[in-house]
């Protein structure tokens, strides 16, 4: 069976897409620190608040974070402790490969290329 057929990789590329997007992924970083409301991720972050509403959303429709509500505020915070651990693991294989992942001509940066 050719991989792009695989039924069971499809979790998995969507997990991977959900992190692949740089905000949704400096949203998770910043949550991995602790709780945080919209208000503190768009003062951190510099991004609008519809941004970071609408990125909030996605990560919650994919289990990867959820909220609590107290009086008129939400507090947003990881599900997964697991996450953690894959982002660490992800920061340990970009350290031993160095550049190459940056460098690669398919997923890499024009930036990147170009240093």
């Amino acid at each position: 069976m050719a991989i792009g057929c695989t039924p069971g990789l499809t979790p998995a590329v969507a997990l991977f897409r959900s992190l692949a997007d740089p905000t949704r992924l400096a949203i998770l970083h910043r949550l991995a620190a602790g709780e945080a409301r919209v208000v503190d991720l768009t003062g951190e972050l510099g991004l609008a608040q519809s941004t970071v509403s609408k990125h909030l959303a996605c990560l919650r429709d994919c289990g990867l974070i959820d909220y609590r509500a107290e009086g008129r505020q939400s507090f947003y915070a990881l599900t997964r402790p697991e996450l953690l651990d894959l982002l660490r693991s992800a920061e340990q294989v970009l350290a031993a490969t160095g550049e190459a992942v940056a460098l690669c001509p398919v997923y890499g940066t024009p930036a990147a290329a170009g240093r």
